[in-house]
């Protein structure tokens, strides 16, 4: 499969997909971001995509990211869905700074997957599920 993208910046890396590697894909910022503790950013991510049809991308921070620059994804989960490949839909990661921080040109801050939709189903109603009961919210691993 082939996937059109446009990039924004000529400062950032080209994306790759190592196949074999992992499943998601890093990004990086497209501008050089400096947050207060408690600062709002959409932080440009100097890419764009055409996504085929029935697929979206998923994105979501790296694990290092908190660590590396105090930011919270404040979506928890990003959702680009293919309606959004316009010639000036750029992709942005929507951060919260917990602390002060810069963020640099070509920073990894996010990393994305793309996945087929979700195939269609229905919901039937029941008045007991069958499972065996787990113990709550929280629970797997305590004992």
């Amino acid at each position: 499969m082939k996937i059109n993208i446009k990039y924004f910046s000529d400062e950032i890396e080209r994306l790759k997909f190592i196949d074999g590697k992992s499943d998601w894909i890093d990004l990086r910022a497209a501008e050089r971001v400096e947050l207060k503790a408690g600062e709002y950013r959409l932080i440009r991510l100097g890419v764009g995509m055409e996504l085929p049809k029935g697929y979206e991308a998923l994105v979501v921070p790296r694990s290092s990211t908190f660590k590396n620059f105090g930011i919270l994804q404040t979506n928890s989960m990003g959702v680009i869905d293919e309606s959004y490949s316009g010639d000036n839909d750029e992709w942005r990661f929507p951060a919260l700074a917990m602390r002060d921080t810069i963020i640099e040109i070509n920073d990894r801050i996010c990393q994305f997957r793309i996945m087929k939709h979700q195939d269609a189903f229905e919901f039937e109603e029941v008045e007991k599920l069958n499972g065996v009961d787990r113990g709550g919210f929280g629970s797997t691993g305590k004992n």
